[in-house]
């Protein structure tokens, strides 16, 4: 059934999908963890008295009893209780209909109260009732309170949990404080005594007819000033002095070199530190956000020695990261050879070209019957390429690549290999050559073009050192074998590694990874997780905090809201850091 109350839609169960009923709750909500406190979203098929019935998803009230006395009345309570985490909770009942006598209750209960009772007359039991219009208060007495209510009339019910006080609003009108002093942990409750009475509940599903979001932003307005109004020491200087060198420490720990200079020169600071050490970093952080995950893992080798040998955790975090980027094609490991077998790589570095991808090992399918070409066939392609060797070709790939490197660093990123008997250059340090000392023994394997189409936009015979698949096989071997060697020393992140190597590794398993449960590891943010754990290791390795102090004092900010919410205070729903800072 639905219904039109002052412009809005109320109360149809069936109206919004759950996704839609999810965001809502969690918009009005956002502060609140469902994992650890759950909001209340039906009534309770345990909760209530046998008088009372359910239906439309447990949304629905009716009474079903004889109705003769007050000792025929029956409630319900709502599946949870009121997180604090809410600062502001409020549902709302529609009286569907009044039945014989309109002997309603709507209100709040603690766990344990009697359900063979309407809500307010035992202890921890609040209520507001439609045939007088009374506010009952643990007691069977009544107070006077607002109007009576009846068939049609939308009767919400709000908790303040940072006041502690209850009210009431009929069809959108707020009708004052009803209720003081609350304790916490109270259930959304509704009670009914005669037949015939119905209601629906609304606890958020679907939009509000008061409009609780403006009471809300008000709450939010007094929370933040009286953070802002929070007296600080008279030594306003000195606070400001350690704030702006937090500011400083988080620029100079990211890697903003150049704002970091601009940010001293500005705050009248000494800018002390080593301009070098910044730009290395930054230059192994933009390979591994660019997918480069052998470069990277080289670079810091070639900038850190010993770093990676003494902290063989994070060496193999980084080589199940450079797995993944070798199944999206964004490795230099296989990014020079992918197009030419894999159809599911392509000329992006992090997605692929086609709607219908295939995985690496279907893929195969595509040259595995080819025949290999003999040594003369790949001279005579080496002549009719003008003497040009292979190498250029991959330099190019790489200067346009997101990173920019200079002419020296691509240099040393080649390594020569012994490919039948001649020198060549292979493509840029691989993930066998990365801690480990098998090289591989390159094979050229000539490709030609399917279709005409295919020769047009390459019309130089493509050339690789391995097939991409190969390659990609031969490096989970060896990331498997390191695997079980960090697990035999008692490693304390043993649990940890195998998490990691097990879903790198069930990317094969799919016809199309990008969309498979496991494809979540192909989206290039998982990478900043990966240069925050990096960056860190580096700067520890120079005696300098792992973690800038801001970075610190936000994070101490936020448990500090989690311990207020576990607490019971209401106000940790509008101190949010971010939303402070939006502010």
């Amino acid at each position: 059934m639905a219904a039109e109350c002052n412009g809005r839609s109320t109360m149809d169960p069936a109206s919004e999908n759950e996704n839609e009923t999810v965001d809502r709750l969690k918009k009005l909500y956002p502060a609140v963890n469902e994992d650890k406190t759950p909001l209340p979203r039906a009534w309770s098929v345990k909760e209530k008295y046998n008088y009372i019935g359910l239906s439309q998803n447990n949304l629905r009230v009716h009474y079903k009893g004889h109705g003769k006395t007050h000792r025929d009345a029956a409630s319900v309570q709502a599946t949870h209780p009121i997180p604090a985490a809410c600062g502001l909770y409020y549902f709302e009942v529609k009286i569907v209909s009044k039945g014989r006598d309109g002997y309603m209750g709507i209100g709040l209960s603690a766990q344990g109260v009697n359900m063979n009772r309407l809500p307010g007359w035992d202890k921890q039991s609040y209520g507001y009732h439609g045939d007088d219009g009374h506010s009952f208060c643990s007691s069977g007495t009544g107070q006077p309170y607002g109007p009576t209510f009846t068939t049609g009339d939308v009767i919400g019910c709000g908790v303040n949990l940072i006041d502690n006080t209850c009210f009431y609003t009929k069809n959108g009108h707020h009708l004052g404080i009803a209720f003081t002093d609350l304790p916490p942990n109270l259930y959304p409750t509704v009670g009914l005594q005669t037949p015939g009475e119905v209601v629906d509940a609304n606890f958020g599903q679907e939009p509000f007819v008061f409009d609780i979001e403006d009471m809300m932003n008000e709450l939010r307005s007094r929370t933040h000033l009286s953070i802002h109004n929070f007296p600080v020491p008279e030594s306003q200087g000195e606070w400001q002095a350690i704030l702006n060198k937090m500011v400083s420490t988080y620029l100079v720990h990211h890697g903003y070199c150049n704002t970091a200079e601009a940010f001293a020169s500005v705050t009248n600071q000494p800018f002390n530190e080593d301009i070098n050490s910044i730009k290395n970093r930054q230059k192994i952080l933009k390979l591994v956000l660019a997918g480069r995950m052998g470069e990277a893992i080289e670079k810091t080798r070639r900038l850190y020695p010993g770093l990676l040998e003494h902290n063989q955790n994070l060496l193999f975090m980084l080589k199940c990261r450079q797995f993944v980027e070798m199944v999206n094609g964004s490795d230099v490991e296989v990014r020079h050879s992918r197009n030419a077998y894999s159809p599911a790589f392509s000329n992006s570095s992090s997605r692929p070209c086609s709607p219908i991808q295939t995985s690496v090992i279907q893929s195969t399918k595509n040259y595995s019957n080819k025949p290999k070409p003999t040594v003369e066939a790949m001279n005579q392609n080496n002549i009719a390429l003008n003497g040009n060797s292979v190498a250029p070709a991959v330099i190019k790939n790489g200067e346009e690549s997101d990173v920019e490197m200079d002419t020296e660093e691509v240099q040393n990123g080649f390594e020569e290999s012994a490919c039948n008997g001649k020198t060549s250059k292979n493509g840029s340090t691989n993930g066998y050559q990365n801690g480990s000392s098998n090289h591989v023994n390159c094979t050229y394997e000539c490709v030609d073009g399917d279709s005409d189409e295919d020769m047009e936009i390459d019309s130089t015979v493509r050339k690789t050192c391995k097939p991409a698949v190969e390659r990609i096989l031969e490096f989970g071997k060896e990331l498997y074998c390191m695997s079980q060697r960090l697990k035999g020393e008692d490693n304390v992140n043993g649990q940890q590694n195998e998490k990691m190597l097990e879903d790198a590794f069930s990317l094969l398993a799919y016809s199309n990874p990008w969309s498979s449960p496991v494809g979540w590891q192909l989206d290039p943010i998982q990478r900043e997780s990966v240069c925050a754990f990096l960056n860190s290791a580096i700067l520890g390795s120079q005696n300098k905090p792992r973690k800038p102090p801001l970075e610190v004092a936000m994070a101490h900010s936020e448990e500090l809201i989690r311990l207020m919410s576990s607490s019971g205070l209401g106000s940790c729903a509008f101190a949010s850091v971010s939303d402070l800072m939006e502010h």
